[in-house]
């Protein structure tokens, strides 16, 4: 590519948005259970919702899970075409073990993936969580 196409081609993931029902409640699971921290906040007052992102590291440095909190709505259903947010943890079982003890949904025990990639035949260890929400996140062990 040539530099004018790449100053006009997108450059990194920022974020990806979910509204919670309980902005509380999802801020409590994102930083206890899963790490991660308020990188930032943003109120709408007019618009009546508030924004928080959460992540690892810095803005500048990561993807970030923006969770949408609509004043004046309380539940949502999920689309079928939403699949998972992905997160890489060391010890897979570890994490799993530690997320039961917290009561968080485990809804897929920590295991090899049932297919492998034809390229390489190697299979990923991996578990599937979820949040307050029902929304769906997979755990996958990585060596570090």
């Amino acid at each position: 590519m040539n530099t004018t196409t790449l100053a006009i081609m997108p450059r990194r993931i920022l974020y990806t948005m979910i509204r919670v029902s309980d902005l509380d409640r999802s801020i409590a699971f994102y930083s206890a259970a899963l790490g991660m921290r308020e990188l930032r906040r943003e109120t709408f007052s007019q618009g009546r919702f508030t924004l928080v992102f959460m992540g690892y590291g810095t803005e500048k440095c990561g993807a970030m899970i923006e969770l949408t909190y609509n004043w004046d709505e309380n539940s949502y259903e999920h689309g079928t075409g939403y699949g998972h947010v992905a997160l890489e943890v060391a010890d897979i079982y570890a994490a799993c073990d530690r997320l039961a003890l917290m009561d968080i949904k485990i809804v897929r025990k920590p295991g090899p993936m049932m297919a492998a990639p034809d390229e390489t035949g190697e299979r990923e260890v991996i578990a599937f969580i979820e949040d307050p929400d029902g929304y769906r996140i997979e755990l996958i062990e990585t060596v570090v």
